[in-house]
């Protein structure tokens, strides 16, 4: 039988009901002729009380501990939606991670997956089981060591075990019935898209859209798997959502497919420069090693031997930053006047893969902006991304602004 992807996000599960509504889905997709693998989440705020129980534990806890008790919310979850589809006469059995058995890396809480072997679970279908219910977010280290993904792994498990499987597609389930132009809380013209090219998809992720983890989307793209986002709260028929394929599957689109925003970013600048072969090195490669996520980076015009270099992050690495470069000033890697931090921004991009042929994007976005007296601070482009840093205060003007600039509202 084909095989179908199911997976439930925490909002999706955060109740015995929601699970119980979870499984007729799931049950009615077998009745449909799937033999269905189902990736559940922990139930909705169920992680962070996890989390929250080691953290007061332990400060500088064993990520190895710390992987042992979070992954137990998603074991739960899974033992109840087999139980919920028993209840409904379909052949269900839930599986951990080590069960599978899922192989990670040894990098506890940030595992990465290196195989899923699909003997055991296809062995269970072939001996009458329809549906396997796998917790996500886990997998076994090398070491046999319980291994997590990092936060939003499930999304990651679930793209993985369709790639692995050869399914027919992967359906994403969770609080929103799919992937929109922009946020809908902020712009009330924003239009869901029926479809999304796997590179829209993943810089609109990686921009601060919510609705799919980044490292899903890389997978989903890598390995041509058909991803869905659909919503676990509208009627059992609806099946619309959105679709993110290939680029050669969406006939007509607009130039800007969407407008993302990330609210909690910083930009810091490092004040008085040596400007010299090697610099950018010598500030990036600590930064790196300290674990900041540099985004967006400006050098200045060089005077007289000397040049201004800013660079964004996320606010809460601002502290790592801030100490990566002094301790890298203490021992002479490098040299610089004053480091600034701006904790008050946010970053604005817009995306699409229609930009790769239409000239005149970037005009439109900066002539929006300046319409409404948004001072841009910082930009950066790619091949279908342009983003921008702004006062934080301006954050929602901007993507209004901007949507309405590139008509989103509007159907290619």
């Amino acid at each position: 039988m084909p095989i179908l992807v199911m997976k439930f996000g925490g909002t999706s599960v955060a109740t015995l009901d929601r699970i119980r509504r979870a499984a007729k889905r799931v049950g009615r997709e077998v009745a449909n002729g799937y033999d269905v693998i189902v990736i559940v989440s922990a139930m909705a705020g169920e992680t962070n009380k996890l989390v929250g129980y080691v953290e007061e534990t332990s400060p500088l806890f064993d990520a190895r501990e710390y992987d042992a008790v979070v992954s137990s919310g998603e074991q739960v979850t899974a033992g109840l939606m087999a139980l919920t589809l028993q209840e409904m006469d379909v052949p269900a059995r839930s599986w951990q991670g080590w069960q599978v058995p899922l192989k990670t890396t040894d990098a506890h809480a940030a595992a990465r997956i290196e195989e899923i072997p699909p003997a055991n679970i296809l062995a269970k279908f072939e001996q009458g089981m329809r549906v396997a219910v796998v917790a996500g977010f886990q997998g076994i280290a090398p070491d046999n060591r319980i291994t997590t993904l990092g936060r939003g792994g499930s999304d990651t498990t679930a793209v993985a075990f369709a790639a692995a499987f050869g399914a027919e597609r992967c359906d994403i389930y969770t609080d929103v019935d799919g992937v929109y132009t922009t946020d809908p809380r902020i712009s009330e013209n924003a239009r869901k898209l029926d479809r999304i090219a796997f590179e829209e998809m993943l810089e609109l992720a990686s921009l601060g859209a919510k609705v799919l983890q980044t490292r899903s989307v890389e997978l989903a793209m890598r390995y041509k798997v058909k991803l869905r986002v659909l919503s676990s709260f509208g009627e059992m028929g609806d099946d619309a959502g959105t679709l993110v394929c290939d680029e050669e599957d969406i006939v007509e689109s607009n130039v800007v497919a969407g407008v993302a925003y990330s609210r909690d970013e910083a930009k810091m600048t490092l004040i008085s420069v040596a400007d010299r072969p090697g610099i950018a090195a010598a500030i990036f490669g600590p930064l790196a090693e300290a674990g900041v996520n540099v985004d967006m980076i400006v050098q200045n015009i060089s005077e007289e031997g000397r040049t201004d270099m800013t660079f964004s992050c996320p606010t809460n690495q601002v502290a790592r930053a801030e100490a990566a470069m002094k301790k890298a000033k203490e021992a002479g890697e490098i040299n610089f006047h004053d480091l600034v931090a701006d904790t008050g921004v946010a970053k604005v991009s817009v995306v699409g893969i229609g930009m790769r042929s239409h000239a005149g994007v970037a005009a439109k976005m900066f002539q929006a902006l300046r319409d409404e007296g948004i001072n841009i601070k910082v930009i950066t482009t790619s091949e279908i991304k342009i983003s921008v840093l702004i006062d934080r205060k301006y954050m929602e003007l901007a993507v209004q602004a901007l949507h309405d600039a590139f008509e989103l509202e509007k159907v290619a």
